[in-house]
C-alpha cells in the first residue's frame, strides 16, 4: 500500500543524466548494472538514453571517471562468473543426487545362477 501524503519525485541534474548515459554506453557494461549502481530504475536510464539519441541530453564532453567505468566492468564480469558457478553448482548437486540413489541390483534368480557355477 502506498505511503500517505505527497509523492516524492527526484530531480536529477543534466550532468548526472549525461554521465549515467555515458556509463551505460561503455562496452561490456549493462544498462541494468549502471542503474543499480546509481540507485535509479533501469527504465529511467533507458528513457535518458533515448533522450540522448534524440539530442535532448548532450553527452559529448562529459568525462567518465575511469575508476567507475572499471568497477562497472568488473561488476559485469563477476555477475557472469557467479551465474556460471551457480550452474556448475546445480549440475554437481544433480550428479551427487543421481550417484547417491541406490540402484536396483540384479534379480535374485540371476544371483543364484552366478553363485551356483
Amino acid at each position: 500500500m502506498p505511503k500517505p501524503g505527497p509523492r516524492t519525485t527526484y530531480r536529477y541534474t543534466h550532468d548526472f543524466k549525461a554521465t549515467a548515459v555515458r556509463l551505460s554506453q561503455l562496452p561490456g557494461v549493462a544498462v541494468r548494472d549502471v542503474a543499480e549502481s546509481l540507485y535509479i530504475h533501469p527504465f529511467m536510464l533507458s528513457r535518458w538514453r533515448k533522450q540522448a539519441r534524440e539530442g535532448l541530453i548532450v553527452t559529448k564532453g562529459v568525462a567518465v571517471d575511469k575508476a567507475v567505468a572499471a568497477e562497472l566492468k568488473e561488476l559485469r564480469r563477476m555477475k557472469k562468473a557467479y551465474e556460471q558457478l551457480k550452474l556448475e553448482h546445480d549440475l554437481l548437486k544433480k550428479a551427487i543426487a543421481f550417484t547417491s540413489t541406490p540402484r536396483p541390483t540384479s534379480s535374485p534368480s540371476s544371483v543364484s545362477k552366478r553363485t551356483s557355477r
